[in-house]
């Protein structure tokens, strides 16, 4: 759950806000008690994909574009 705060509160605890959202609490900055704001964690984008990376790694079995059993076909259909 989210902690509202106001502008004024907002600008004099910035410093303290801020670490409770690194710790990864979610900030809601308000004013006349309407959220204008949301202070939230960045969330690290992770590393570039390399293409073919995972070369020689990844085996797919011989069947694997055969149709599939009538069983696991009706549990799709449900």
């Amino acid at each position: 759950m989210a902690t509202q705060v106001n502008i004024h509160e907002a600008k004099t605890h910035l410093s303290r806000l801020l670490e409770r959202v690194k710790a990864g609490e979610e900030i809601i900055i308000a004013k006349a008690g309407k959220p204008w704001a949301r202070l939230v964690p960045v969330i690290e984008r992770p590393t570039r994909r390399i293409p073919g990376s995972a070369r020689g790694r990844v085996k797919l079995s011989s069947d694997f574009n055969a149709p599939l059993p009538e069983e696991i076909l009706e549990e799709f259909e449900k």
